[in-house]
């Protein structure tokens, strides 16, 4: 996880204090009783439900949440949620895609402008860095649950871009459009999943000394910390 440009993957390396797992499974409940409001409640009809009770279950997420967020489906009509993105620049001029699920976009947009302006950032317009990643399906399944040929086969006959070996786990890329097309084909062999989510990875990294990066971090820290916030995308290569 450590080389993808995607917040969570640094998050996750860091380990979870409390209050982090609260906020996590507050963002996970809340793509839960989206997911089965907009589509199927059964899983096994429902991709994005599948992936999301799946990215739970990675979490940690109790059982009993999970169930209980895919019921607030049916009681939280009242409620309609927007997948919105926003698109910055952080301190040092780092490019930063913001994903949210939101019922209020006036706020989410004041908020997410407020962190960035604090840190020397911008909010920017649409397009204004989305241009500067790719918008992509990652997978990554542990080695010992399939074979380095089988694994590729599978991916390849179904349409994937890209099929490698990285950070020792066997990590298929799919254009986005692909992407649970081919999920569904590889669960038919594989019962569950390291991880699998639809990333922005960047064209091009920009590289951060340490005292840049502890600055870079805070920003990400604080744009985590807002309910509306559900992923954050960066350019930039953060040094430990």
């Amino acid at each position: 996880m450590a080389g993808h440009s995607h917040w969570a993957g640094i998050k996750h390396k860091k380990g979870r204090a409390d209050k982090e797992r609260s906020k996590i499974f507050s963002k996970l409940s809340r793509e839960l009783t989206v997911a089965a409001k907009l589509g199927d409640k059964d899983p096994d009809m429902n991709p994005r439900l599948r992936t999301a009770i799946q990215a739970a279950k990675q979490a940690n997420m109790p059982k009993d949440n999970i169930s209980r967020a895919i019921s607030k489906s049916e009681s939280d009509q009242n409620k309609n949620y927007e997948n919105l993105r926003y698109e910055g620049f952080g301190p040092f001029n780092t490019a930063l895609i913001i994903e949210t699920l939101t019922d209020n976009k006036n706020r989410s947009a004041s908020s997410i402008r407020t962190v960035l302006q604090k840190s020397g950032g911008r909010l920017g317009e649409t397009g204004s860095t989305k241009h500067m990643f790719h918008n992509y399906g990652v997978i990554h399944i542990e080695k010992n649950k399939i074979s380095e040929e089988e694994v590729f086969n599978i991916a390849i006959n179904s349409g994937a871009k890209d099929c490698s070996i990285v950070n020792g786990f066997h990590e298929i890329v799919t254009q986005k459009d692909d992407f649970y097309k081919i999920k569904t084909e590889l669960e038919k062999k594989i019962d569950s999943f390291a991880y699998s989510a639809i990333e922005w990875r960047p064209q091009n990294n920009l590289n951060l000394d340490k005292d840049q990066s502890k600055k870079m971090i805070e920003v990400l820290n604080a744009l985590e910390e807002l309910d509306d916030v559900q992923n954050i995308f960066t350019n930039a290569n953060l040094e430990n």
